[in-house]
């Protein structure tokens, strides 16, 4: 699976951003999303057209892990997002693995999922309760039960290394974050959580 995750200011701008792969099952860590020469712009803009959602979504629940909360059907991407008390939003963008045979799922995709993901169908994903869900599952299926408690103790990870970067004298409010420490522990965190 590919993510791509980003840090935005309650401003909307970037404070940070970062592309990994999935370290679980057999993965190198190399993000493989599925328009490779537009990637970086196609995830910032599936990000930044989340933020509706998330605005939304930050309001009706109290929680500041929101699961997955949109999903982009033409790249079958999936967003989760993690709201700090200061207003920064963590989203985290992935994309599991484009299966060989792309024609088998093609019209079972509606993309249908309510505000926070609590509806999306099983049919929709090609998965369900088959032989398959063992501990490739994460990969497999995005909105699954594990996916989203790795997710969330992903973003719980980054929120405290967030804290610890945002209270360093050297670091002004509202700049990106360019802490190489900073961008390491967020990658140790995707290769133990993700």
């Amino acid at each position: 699976m590919s993510y791509y995750f980003t840090i935005l200011s309650p401003t909307d701008a970037p404070l940070f951003n970062i592309a990994f792969g999935t370290s679980k099952s057999g993965g190198d860590g190399i993000a493989r999303f599925r328009f490779p020469d537009t990637a970086q712009y196609m995830n910032q803009f599936i990000i930044h057209s989340s933020l509706d959602i998330v605005e939304e979504a930050q309001w009706m629940n109290g929680n500041l892990y929101l699961k997955h909360i949109d999903t982009y059907p033409p790249a079958q991407a999936y967003i989760s997002a993690f709201l700090t008390p200061s207003g920064a939003r963590f989203l985290l963008l992935h994309q599991p693995p484009q299966l060989p045979s792309s024609t088998s799922s093609g019209g079972g995709n509606t993309g249908s999922s309510s505000l926070l993901g609590s509806s999306f169908s099983a049919s929709a994903l090609g998965g369900g309760s088959s032989g398959r869900a063992s501990s490739s599952s994460i990969a497999a299926n995005p909105t699954a039960p594990q996916t989203e408690e790795a997710v969330r103790q992903f973003m719980n990870e980054v929120y405290e290394n967030y804290v610890k970067t945002v209270m360093s004298p050297f670091y002004r409010v509202g700049l990106e974050i360019k802490s190489p420490v900073f961008r390491a522990r967020v990658t140790a965190a995707g290769r133990k959580w993700l």
